[in-house]
């Protein structure tokens, strides 16, 4: 029987969402950050099941890893899984499908949260503070520019037009036909959507070319009363200059669900900032996903045990 490891099941979640009979399954919670660590802990598995990209199997731990033959991920995208480094040490790599709507429904969480000033009036609430402190931001009216419309941002563009928003969307692909079935505008660059929105949200994949797009020079286009929201990846963000801009106001606030490092550091200043409003990288974090996740992990473990692997990346 294949020795299978499920890491950072956060939750516990793994063992009640799928049947794990025909392999020897054991689940790690807690979050592994060394690569010492995680090689000691994985020498005697056959199969890893990883959530996203929360540990990186780089080259280098790959080659510590001679026993493990399968490599299974959450989703059909993992930048964080070296795919050449694993075709070499003999590893396949397997994903699963993954839902769009739970990262849309967290992105309007974030959202509606900063302009109705959510957490703050709810701590007043339980505290015994004050009865109203805060105005909020309207939305009908209000313009939302979305970097990035893809299945995620096209649901986010419909949920703002239902809002009464104007949505103005911009890529570096983009077109006027895939924004207009959006009920979107093209932007006519990234400049012009950042200085024209109300709401900043990013819906782009990770790459070269969107690695710090949304960098020193782009938080300083926006106004001054914005609110930026990032779901997607943190790089695509400079933290840096996020963190400079919201300490001397020079953005009105910021919902992060993302982290150059997960989990954050305790001592890391967007978790003391008083104008953001951040979740533990929660998007994909439903029943529906974990669900589809876990038996799809399983229905990839049965397929390679059979000689005849499904679902494979790279």
């Amino acid at each position: 029987m294949l020795r299978c490891a499920v890491l950072d099941d956060y939750q516990d979640a793994a063992r009640s969402l799928a049947d794990w009979s025909r392999v020897d399954v054991t689940v790690f919670r807690a979050h592994m950050s060394s690569e010492d660590e995680v090689a000691a802990a994985l020498a005697d598995f056959d199969v890893v099941v990883i959530m996203r990209e929360r540990t990186p199997f780089t080259a280098a731990l790959l080659a510590r890893l001679p026993r493990l033959r399968l490599l299974i991920t959450s989703g059909m995208r993992n930048a964080s899984i070296d795919l050449a480094a694993a075709s070499r040490c003999g590893v396949t790599v397997c994903g699963t499908a993954s839902r769009s709507e739970p990262p849309v429904e967290l992105t309007w969480a974030l959202i509606l949260g900063l302009c109705r000033h959510l957490v703050p009036e709810n701590v007043a609430f339980r505290s015994g503070g004050p009865w109203q402190s805060t105005i909020g931001t309207d939305l009908a009216g209000a313009t939302l520019g979305l970097l990035g419309l893809g299945k995620i941002g096209a649901r986010v563009a419909v949920i703002a037009r239902a809002f009464g928003m104007e949505v103005l969307a911009w890529s570096q692909n983009l077109t006027s036909e895939r924004c207009e079935a959006a009920g979107a505008a093209l932007a006519p660059s990234k400049e012009a959507l950042l200085a024209g929105s109300d709401i900043v949200s990013v819906h782009l994949a990770l790459s070269d070319r969107t690695r710090g797009l949304v960098d020193a020079a782009a938080l300083a286009a926006m106004k001054r009363s914005a609110l930026l929201v990032n779901t997607s990846r943190a790089a695509i963000v400079d933290t840096d200059a996020l963190v400079s801009a919201l300490t001397v106001g020079r953005l009105a606030g910021a919902g992060l669900d993302v982290f150059d490092l997960e989990p954050l550091p305790v001592d890391h200043p967007l978790r003391t900032l008083p104008t953001v409003l951040a979740t533990p990288h929660l998007g994909y974090v439903t029943y529906g996903n974990y669900s589809r996740y876990f038996a799809e992990a399983v229905e990839d473990i049965d397929a390679f045990v059979d000689g005849a692997p499904i679902r494979v990346l790279g």
